[in-house]
């Protein structure tokens, strides 16, 4: 990874809007998912140097804590970096907005 910068993207999954924010650094990422307010949620800090990722959680979810792990662990492991991953959710996630969320933000991180 060699350019620093900020994206961001809305996705619409069905009845729920939520905001993507990507600040992306020489050596990782930090990935904001937050529906309907713009807020700071749990978090998950992801390492991917080695043969297998090294995950820590900085603030615990109540719930999509695999989400939030799985989400850190393919970008820390894609760029071979650092991935910090918040998600403030204003309940569950669900199987279908986890995959659109997870695509739509490998997408932008590989972009």
């Amino acid at each position: 990874m060699s350019t620093s910068g900020y994206t961001q993207k809305t996705v619409d999954v069905g009845d729920r809007k939520f905001f993507i924010h990507l600040l992306t650094f020489d050596n990782g990422n930090f990935v904001s998912i937050s529906e309907g307010k713009q807020k700071i949620g749990s978090m998950v800090v992801s390492i991917g140097s080695g043969p297998m990722a090294t995950t820590a959680t900085v603030i615990r979810a109540k719930t999509d804590s695999l989400f939030l792990k799985l989400t850190a662990e393919k970008i820390s492991t894609s760029i071979r970096g650092i991935a910090v991953v918040s998600l403030y959710a204003e309940r569950e996630l669900g199987n279908e907005a986890a995959k659109i969320l997870i695509g739509d933000i490998m997408e932008m991180v590989q972009s």
